[in-house]
C-alpha cells in the first residue's frame, strides 16, 4: 500500500510539472493527499469486481492496476492512452480491469454502479461493485435514488464517499444541513460508517469488512472516507475559499508520512528501502512520460469513430 501511495503521489506531482509546461492540457483534478483511500480500498477488491470512479480518479486507476504508461498517455491525449486519448484526465477507462470511469458529471457514476451490480446479481455473478464519489455528489438526487434502489434490491454496491470537506469551492457545512454523511446513508437501511481516510490501514480494514459482508449477501455498504486534498480543486482553481493554515494542519496527517513513520518504527522499512522504492517509482514514471510523449495522436480520419457506434 505504501508503494501504491508513492506511485500516485509522484504521478500527480509529475502531472503538475507537465501541465505547467503545457504538455498536458484541459481540466485536471489532482489526488494529492487522498492516496490512502485508493490504496486501502483497491486491495480489498478482486479482478472480477468492478470500480466506478469520479473525475478525481488518477489514483483510483493506478491503484486498480491500469498501467501508468496508459494513464499518462491519456493525459497527453495520445491514441495509446487507456481511452484512446479521447477522455483525458477525467475519463480514464479500462474494461479489461473492470474500471468503468472516470466521469466528469458529479454523481454520474452512481447509477452506472447500481446498473453493473444489478446485472451481476441477475446473472448470479458473486461480484462487488465499488463506486467512488465526492461529498458534493451527496447533494444530487441520483445519490438518494441509487442508495434507495441498492438497498431495496440488496445489490452488492460499496458506496465510497471521499469526503474532503469541499464540493469544488463550497464547504460541506455551508451546503448540507447534516454533515454526517454516514448517518444520512444509514437512513436507507444499509451498514454505514465513517472512516479515517488519511490512514491507509484503517481504510483497508474498513473496506475488507464491507466487502466480506457484501460477498456474504449482506447487500450494499456505505463508507464515508474522511480525507483532504492538499491541492486546489483543479488546476484552474484560485482556491480562495479555504485558509492556508487549514491546509497546513491537514498536511500533518499526510497518509504517506504516517505509514512510513509507523513502518520505520516497527522495523519494517529502512531509509535504504524507502529510497529503493522511490527509485523504482521514478523509473516507472520516467518511462511512462517518455512513452506518452512518443505516442501517436489519433488519425483525423478516425474522428467520428465511437461517436454513435464503432465503425469499421
Amino acid at each position: 500500500m505504501l508503494h501504491q501511495m508513492v506511485r500516485i503521489r509522484r504521478f500527480e506531482e509529475r502531472c503538475v510539472e507537465l501541465y505547467s509546461a503545457a504538455e498536458i492540457r484541459g481540466f485536471m483534478h489532482l489526488y494529492i493527499g487522498e492516496e490512502a483511500v485508493a490504496a486501502g480500498l483497491m486491495q480489498s477488491l478482486g479482478d472480477e469486481d468492478a470500480v466506478v470512479s469520479t473525475y478525481r480518479e488518477h489514483g483510483h486507476a493506478l491503484a486498480r492496476g491500469v498501467p501508468m504508461s496508459s494513464v499518462m498517455a491519456e493525459m497527453f491525449g495520445r491514441a495509446t492512452g487507456c481511452s484512446r486519448g479521447r477522455g483525458g484526465s477525467m475519463h480514464l477507462f479500462d474494461v479489461a480491469r473492470r474500471f468503468y470511469g472516470g466521469n466528469a458529471i458529479v454523481g454520474g457514476g452512481l447509477p452506472i454502479a447500481v446498473g453493473l451490480a444489478l446485472a451481476d446479481a441477475m446473472r448470479g455473478h458473486p461480484r462487488v461493485t465499488a463506486c467512488l464519489f465526492g461529498d458534493g455528489a451527496v447533494a444530487e438526487g441520483e445519490f438518494h435514488e441509487c442508495l434507495n434502489l441498492a438497498a431495496l434490491w440488496r445489490l452488492p454496491v460499496l458506496f465510497c464517499c471521499e469526503n474532503n470537506l469541499y464540493a469544488m469551492g463550497t464547504a460541506l457545512a455551508r451546503a448540507q444541513a447534516e454533515v454526517d454523511l454516514a448517518l444520512r446513508a444509514s437512513s436507507y437501511g444499509m451498514p454505514s460508517w465513517a472512516v479515517d481516510g488519511m490512514e491507509v490501514e484503517t481504510v483497508a480494514g474498513a473496506s475488507n469488512r464491507a466487502v466480506e459482508a457484501m460477498r456474504a449477501g449482506g447487500g450494499p455498504c456505505f463508507l464515508e472516507l474522511r480525507t483532504y486534498r492538499f491541492r486546489a480543486h483543479s488546476m484552474y482553481d484560485a482556491e480562495r475559499y479555504r485558509d492556508k493554515a487549514e491546509v497546513e494542519r491537514w498536511k500533518q496527517f499526510d497518509p504517506i508520512d504516517q505509514l512510513t513513520a509507523r513502518m520505520r518504527e516497527a522495523g519494517e522499512l529502512t531509509a535504504d528501502g524507502l529510497q529503493a522504492l522511490e527509485s523504482e517509482v521514478a523509473g516507472e514514471l520516467d518511462q511512462a512520460v517518455a512513452e506518452a510523449q512518443a505516442g501517436p495522436f489519433e488519425p483525423i480520419e478516425d474522428l467520428t469513430r465511437f461517436v454513435y457506434s464503432e465503425q469499421p
